[in-house]
């Protein structure tokens, strides 16, 4: 499944890397911990967080994620937005809730580790 497909299915929006949304998901990741997600996410991963700020692209961009999703409704800073666009991040918003994010995407068949 892409990342596309899931902004189709589920209440996301993209805000950042319009041009990335092929990008296939090979699982997901939720923590709001930067190094836990730096050392357990793997590429591919579509990651839920509630942190807008430009670390997020930082730790994305490392790991290879094909995603991150800023769930409960928290709007990414302007500087993560353009920083999200010049690196190739996709960046994505919800109005749900962290826990209720992961439940809709496992449900889509993204399963964890």
């Amino acid at each position: 499944m892409t990342v596309n497909d899931l902004v189709g299915t589920l209440p996301l929006a993209v805000v950042a890397g319009r041009d990335r949304l092929d990008a296939q998901v090979t699982g997901g990741y939720a923590s709001d911990l930067l190094s836990n997600v730096m050392g357990f996410a793997a590429a591919g991963n579509i990651w839920v967080t509630m942190q807008g700020h430009q670390n997020i692209v930082a730790v994305a961009s490392l790991a290879g994620l094909a995603a991150v999703a800023v769930a409960g409704g928290v709007a990414p800073e302007p500087d993560t937005v353009a920083k999200a666009e010049a690196e190739g991040v996709v960046l994505l918003t919800t109005s749900l809730s962290s826990f209720e994010l992961v439940g809709q995407l496992y449900r889509c068949g993204v399963k964890g580790q």
